[in-house]
């Protein structure tokens, strides 16, 4: 199950659908792609942070998102072009007046339906 604690992350996340090439050895050959949804977030360096030891594993999800489960993409080959971005930074003053720079990645969750089977009574 996905943490709790880390809800927050989901919270403000987009629903995509990824296009991803298949490549193909032979450049001659008719080249596709295959089609998979996705959660993008943008998210602070330090949440980042906090999510990577959670990288590449599949996590069921509760509450709105119940029967769908989560991966974050981080180093697999195959979504290179999706592996966590710059996601700009913003300039912020503290309450004590204090100027300091936030900054974000943008990171995409492949997202699945989980279906499980359950034997008749």
């Amino acid at each position: 199950m996905w943490p709790e604690d880390l809800d927050f992350v989901l919270e403000k996340a987009e629903e995509v659908t990824l296009e991803i090439p298949l490549a193909l050895r032979d450049e001659a050959a008719h080249r596709g792609s295959i089609h998979r949804k996705a959660l993008r977030v943008r998210l602070p360096e330090e949440t980042c942070a906090r999510l990577w030891p959670l990288a590449e594993a599949r996590y069921r999800l509760s509450g709105r998102n119940t029967g769908k489960a989560i991966t974050l993409i981080a180093n697999n080959p195959h979504y290179h072009n999706l592996h966590p971005a710059d996601g700009g930074s913003e300039e912020n003053v503290s309450d004590s007046g204090k100027h300091y720079t936030t900054r974000y990645l943008v990171v995409h969750f492949l997202l699945d339906d989980v279906r499980e089977t359950a034997d008749s009574a």
